[in-house]
């Protein structure tokens, strides 16, 4: 098997300096970027992202030994996403946002145990983190959104290049195009991933009740039973087939039958959906600043601050904690996290981007 070699000319001390130094340019309303990656439908592929994530042996440790996503998982996805979202979606603050979110993983640090020395930062893992992003708006976009041209999968990883300079890091880990990355991807699914505990809390999680959620907690159970189980069918099929096998999971001809028939259900139902429920909040935001609708320096939409961290951890670095809202603004917010986290909204606009 061919992979890339990981000695470029970005190697040298010099070339990484120039490749951080490179003029930053965000994305615009223009590019597939925008019209998928703030379409709810990637949320169908909560557990898909989570677990493939947290496979990469550095990102799991940090997870493992840095987040409480099993004690809030809810909470830690909903507010997330909102400057994670912003890197594509706020125009010529994106980089600032970018900045932001490298800020957050400063201090997520540490040995695991197996004796190997991590940090977020690390490029190589700070760019998977990433690549799984873009492989979220690949699979998304192919199962539940009408499929993708190879025209558009290699527009797609270009945008997804300079989606990437919006952080800032180092551009050493970037395949140089997009056969490149599949190799990289097939590569890292073969012979890095690995099945730790990170990655199986992802795979058994059980949301617990909010405390604000006036709901018995047996019926809150019951109620996300079958979204996580339908989420963990659907990581299933996505899982590329050594990442399935190791993770031991079964998959059928029939089942991926079955998922392409519940993903052209899935289009198709998603046809007449208004973009203010299908589209994330910070990507309407960006299409209505794009539009002329709201000035180009408009406040960013945040979390909803109730979404934000435990209060004994809000002094901590790696968290983003949201300002504190109207109370309109909290109940649009949690309308949107509430389509969002059951994975019912599609993408913006009825014609392919250019």
């Amino acid at each position: 098997m061919t992979v890339r070699s990981s000695k470029t000319s970005n190697d040298t001390p010099l070339a990484d300096a120039r490749s951080r130094q490179t003029p930053r340019h965000p994305l615009g309303p223009d590019s597939l970027t925008w019209k998928y990656f703030g379409d709810l439908r990637t949320g169908i592929l909560g557990v898909w992202i989570g677990a493939i994530q947290n496979m990469y042996p550095e990102l799991g440790a940090g997870v493992e030994d840095h987040s409480i996503i099993k004690r809030e998982p809810l909470q830690r996805v909903a507010r997330s996403v909102y400057p994670i979202m912003g890197v594509v979606y706020d125009g010529e603050r994106a980089a600032t946002t970018g900045e932001q979110i490298k800020s957050y993983h400063n201090t997520i640090k540490g040995t695991d145990s197996a004796g190997r020395r991590y940090h977020a930062l690390n490029p190589e893992t700070f760019y998977w983190a990433h690549a799984t992003f873009f492989m979220l708006i690949i699979k998304t976009a192919e199962y539940f959104c009408g499929g993708l041209t190879e025209a558009e999968k290699r527009q797609l990883f270009d945008e997804h290049v300079q989606w990437y300079r919006m952080y800032g890091m180092s551009m050493r880990p970037v395949p140089s195009s997009w056969e490149d990355f599949c190799r990289y991807w097939d590569h890292k699914c073969r012979e890095e991933l690995e099945i730790n505990q990170a990655t199986l809390d992802i795979l058994s999680l059980r949301i617990p009740k909010p405390w604000f959620v006036m709901m018995p907690t047996p019926v809150w159970d019951q109620l996300f039973r079958p979204m996580l189980a339908g989420q963990r069918w659907v990581a299933a099929g996505l899982f590329d087939p050594a990442v399935r096998e190791r993770a031991g999971m079964r998959w059928t001809p029939g089942d991926e039958v079955l998922l392409r028939l519940v993903g052209k259900l899935i289009e198709l139902a998603f046809v007449a959906v208004p973009d203010e429920i299908r589209l994330h909040p910070r990507a309407v935001a960006a299409y209505r600043r794009a539009e002329g609708k709201l000035a180009p320096d408009a406040p960013l939409v945040e979390a909803p601050a109730f979404m934000g961290p435990p209060r004994e951890r809000r002094g901590l670095p790696m968290h983003y904690v949201p300002s504190r809202k109207t109370l309109l603004d909290k109940a649009g917010s949690l309308v949107h996290t509430t389509f969002s986290l059951a994975g019912l909204r599609p993408a913006r606009g009825r014609d392919r981007a250019a």
